[in-house]
């Protein structure tokens, strides 16, 4: 088994351990990306985004979405309609990780494959 070496993997300071926490709560949790992912192909208004993604409750996506408002990662347009309209959009923000939610995406496949195959040791 290979062990993570010092030269290859240098000891993380305290801010980047911060950095690095920051980071997961704000894209972290079961519902955030998917809830992300629907707003940005397409899906603006609140039933087309809870239809969109299985298994996601109606208060689930509510906290989430003011979460995601509150860091900034999504903008709340309310519309002076009969009935009120609301629409969500991903800011310019939220976009600037596309690439790190990709190679997530790639990694996620790669960690399917290798929990899939048979272990050698078995």
């Amino acid at each position: 088994m290979q062990q993570c070496s010092p030269t290859k993997y240098p000891k993380i300071r305290p801010e980047e351990v911060q950095a690095l926490q920051d980071a997961i709560y704000v894209i972290g949790g079961k519902w955030k990306l998917p809830i992300l992912n629907s707003i940005c192909t397409g899906n603006k208004r609140f039933r087309e985004i809870e239809r969109s993604i299985p298994g996601l409750t109606t208060r689930m996506l509510s906290k989430e979405l003011k979460e995601m408002e509150l860091n900034r990662l999504i903008t709340r347009k309310v519309y002076d309609t009969i009935p009120v309209l609301v629409e969500y959009e991903s800011t310019e923000y939220a976009r600037s990780f596309g690439g790190i939610i990709l190679e997530l995406i790639k990694w996620g496949k790669e960690h399917r494959k290798k929990v899939r195959e048979v272990s050698p040791e078995k």
